[in-house]
């Protein structure tokens, strides 16, 4: 049975904390609608109304350039093991990037962070559905894949900023996300 709340219970936030992946869902005005999977321990609760996820650098960047456009995004969480349960938080995100006031605060919540943070996804929440999740299969997790990590630490830093610079200034529908890093580009900032 569907329930909606207008907030993050605790029971929601107590389900959030013990799984080990969700899904970030975003679509621009026209164009691709874009799923994404997370893991890596990258999410974060605020408060009722406002969670965070760390971004890492990756081979696009269309939830940055949805959020700059028109900032809509649902992320669902769905019980692998235990009891069935699907749950989808539905609001408002954009990015907070190196060239945002508040990327210190952000990079503060998360302790010690990995090589290649692109980016904070910050979401006002609006609403909170469950549902059953009768149809999700059972998966026993194994563990984290390393291949990002490590990919990201051979290439460091400095390698990441490139890598960003290529291939996630644009999306895939010719839209522009938040800027990573920068002075003036097309209207706010640049890219330096």
């Amino acid at each position: 049975m569907t329930k909606f709340a207008d907030k993050i219970e605790s029971n929601h936030q107590t389900f959030m904390a013990k799984q080990q992946m969700f899904f970030i869902a975003t679509a621009p005005d026209k164009g691709r609608v874009n799923l994404s999977p997370k893991g890596l321990d990258c999410f974060k609760v605020i408060s009722p109304n406002r969670v965070v996820y760390r971004d890492l650098t990756g081979s696009g960047n269309e939830t940055s350039a949805h959020l700059n456009q028109n900032g809509r995004i649902t992320i669902m969480f769905c019980a692998f093991e235990g009891n069935p349960l699907i749950l989808r938080l539905y609001g408002m995100g954009h990015a907070v990037t190196a060239v945002s006031p508040d990327w210190e605060e952000y990079t503060a919540l998360f302790g010690d962070q990995p090589t290649g943070i692109r980016q904070f996804m910050v979401i006002d929440v609006e609403s909170v559905q469950s549902s059953c999740g009768f149809g999700v299969p059972l998966y026993e997790y194994q563990g984290e894949r390393d291949n990002l990590t490590n990919y990201l630490e051979k290439i460091g830093d400095d390698g990441a900023k490139e890598f960003q610079d290529k291939n996630n200034t644009v999306s895939i529908d010719g839209l522009e996300p938040f800027p990573l890093r920068g002075s003036k580009l097309s209207g706010e900032f640049k890219l330096s």
